[in-house]
């Protein structure tokens, strides 16, 4: 039924290209026997096009590796935005070591270290997992150090209250602290969203199977270099751009509701 379907798309694809094409030729855009070699001639962006279900396969895979690299990065990064503000200094050395490793080493060497250097010691991970594991623990790096700054400015009256009622920092942190962290952290922790979407292209250098090695693999064969790089970045922005927008507009309100107390 898979085979079935996949034929189905590429058959529509295919479809879709050849009638775009005898569009361009019937308005005399396009000539088969010596075609443009214009980087942004119209029949490149029709040749794309007729390639649309690769594209957009990539795609759902770069969306399937964000969404479950934010769910670790959240994770990782809660955990150690709660440690880093624990009253242990043992727990704070622990997350600023994490930190300051992925914060301060690319992301591609990152990448290459889980794909090249574990298999030797015996742990080997798919190229899936390596993306999702790798951009999410890099971003969750990241996002320990929003939600440290977010706990940071709650102020210590609510520790202190809450201490003297007699919860534990667990309880804390749980019922009192982190849920007024939320809203303060929000817009940076859209941005990371943001980023961590469009890092997922490093995975282009292992052979990923996402959008930007979709479209490199794309250009490689063609050379129509503009028109499939041109729709990936459409795509990534089509994503990108709400987040950013919401991101602003949720920061700007907060402003405005401080201004007004």
């Amino acid at each position: 039924m898979e085979d079935v379907g996949l034929e189905t798309e590429m058959i529509g694809s295919e479809t879709l290209g050849d009638s775009l094409f005898g569009f361009l030729e019937s308005i005399g855009l396009y000539d088969e026997e010596n075609p443009s070699s214009n980087p942004f001639a119209l029949w490149k962006f029709a040749d794309m096009l007729s390639h649309a279900d690769e594209f957009l396969s990539g795609f759902g895979y770069t969306l399937s590796v964000s969404c479950l690299a934010l769910l670790i990065a959240l994770i990782f990064g809660t955990i150690g935005g709660v440690m880093a503000t624990s009253r242990f200094k043992i727990l704070k050395a622990y997350t600023r070591i994490y930190v300051e490793i992925l914060q301060n080493t690319p992301l591609v060497i990152q990448i290459f270290f889980l794909y090249f250097a574990l298999p030797p010691l015996g742990i080997h991970l798919d190229v899936f997992s390596v993306g999702v594991l790798g951009v999410g623990a890099y971003h969750g790096a990241y996002v320990s150090e929003v939600v440290r700054s977010g706990i940071l400015s709650v102020p210590k009256g609510q520790f202190e209250a809450s201490a003297s009622q007699g919860f534990t920092y667990t309880q804390q942190m749980r019922y009192i602290i982190l849920p007024q962290t939320i809203k303060i952290i929000l817009p940076p922790l859209t941005n990371q969203m943001v980023n961590l979407i469009k890092n997922t292209s490093v995975l282009l250098i292992v052979a990923g199977g996402e959008i930007m090695y979709v479209a490199d693999s794309y250009a490689g064969d063609t050379s129509n270099y503009a028109p499939a790089y041109l729709f990936t970045a459409l795509l990534y922005f089509i994503v990108c751009y709400p987040l950013a927008y919401f991101a602003k507009f949720y920061e700007d309100r907060l402003k405005n509701a401080h201004l007004k107390r």
